[in-house]
């Protein structure tokens, strides 16, 4: 005979209320487990009741309403942010780093209308979270469509030579003060820090050509170079061997100057003696002329034309012994 179990109406109560607690304590450990966040040391949080902005948080350990009535967008504003346009760099952390199509971002037109590929980098910083985002629908797309036109609007202005060889750091300027005008006109809530110019080459099928006009350009640069250290070793050269042949004349002409000087005054010191005793002076000066001349004529013999017998004359044994010694 089978043994049919009895309903109770306790039994079941009980099951009810622990199931009923059951699941309060599961709304309750979920509710403590979505009712606090913590915002990173770089970032702030901008809270968010019911889609509507409620505040802005600082770093660290909050509380908020769990079950979506509080949300919270963490933004990097403590942290410069970059967007390349043209390349990217592989492992980036900015989902808005990299752009829907880099090769249509740097293909652009010159104000001499030739084609250039440049390749740049736009870094900035979130100031203003609540104005990031609610004012603009996608502040990060817009930021990368105004950063594109000013490149554009710049690179316009300028003829392809100055893009990529000697106009860099002017397109840098230039398009870095454009952007910041339009961010604020714009109203972003972000603050662009610099535009940075990376690599800026001709279109493919005439980069060879551009290369080899670059080297000529190079090469006649260079020639000019040495050209000019040629000129300037070889002018102060001249300049310095000029001036020494003037220097060296200088001190001649003095020196001739002051002999003639000393040559017409020993000569006056002379004629004053002569005009006082001519007799004396006239044989002290042959004296003196003879005493000069005679040492360098060597040994002279002057015998008279009518000698007959000119042997036993001569000192011939004292010149013979001379020769000997």
């Amino acid at each position: 005979m089978a043994i049919q179990k009895i309903f109770n109406p306790d039994d079941y109560k009980k099951s009810l209320l622990a199931v009923a607690w059951g699941v309060a304590a599961f709304f309750v450990l979920l509710s403590a487990l979505s009712a606090y966040y913590t915002i990173p040391a770089e970032s702030e949080g901008v809270v968010l009741r019911f889609g509507r902005y409620l505040d802005t948080v600082e770093p660290g350990l909050h509380f908020k309403w769990p079950f979506g009535i509080d949300r919270v967008r963490i933004l990097p504003t403590r942290r410069q942010l970059k967007m390349e346009f043209g390349f990217y760099t592989p492992h980036y952390t900015n989902p808005d780093q990299l752009g829907p199509d880099p090769e249509r971002e740097k293909s652009m037109v010159t104000g001499d209308l030739n084609a250039a590929l440049v390749e740049w980098v736009v870094q900035y910083r979130i100031r203003d979270p609540r104005q990031y985002l609610f004012d603009v629908r996608n502040p990060a797309q817009t930021l990368r469509d105004l950063s594109e036109a000013a490149m554009r609007e710049v690179v316009g202005d300028r003829t392809v030579d100055e893009v990529i060889t000697i106009g860099r750091q002017e397109i840098e300027v230039a398009a870095l003060s454009r952007l910041q005008e339009l961010v604020k006109l714009y109203q972003l809530g972000v603050v662009v820090d610099q535009v940075q110019l990376k690599n800026v080459n001709p279109p493919q099928p005439v980069q060879a050509s551009f290369n080899e006009v670059n080297k000529a350009q190079q090469d006649r640069e260079s020639m000019i170079n040495v050209a000019n250290g040629e000129y300037n070793k070889a002018v102060p050269r001249a300049r310095g061997e000029a001036e020494s042949a003037v220097r060296a004349a200088e001190g001649y002409r003095f020196k001739r100057i002051n002999e003639a000087q000393g040559d017409v005054a020993a000569f006056n010191a002379v004629l004053e003696q002569y005009i006082k005793a001519p007799q004396v002076t006239r044989m002290r000066l042959y004296l003196e002329t003879l005493g000069a001349v005679l040492p360098q004529a060597g040994q002279k013999i002057i015998v008279d034309q009518d000698l007959r017998q000119l042997l036993p004359v001569l000192p011939l044994s004292a010149k013979l012994g001379e020769d000997k010694r």
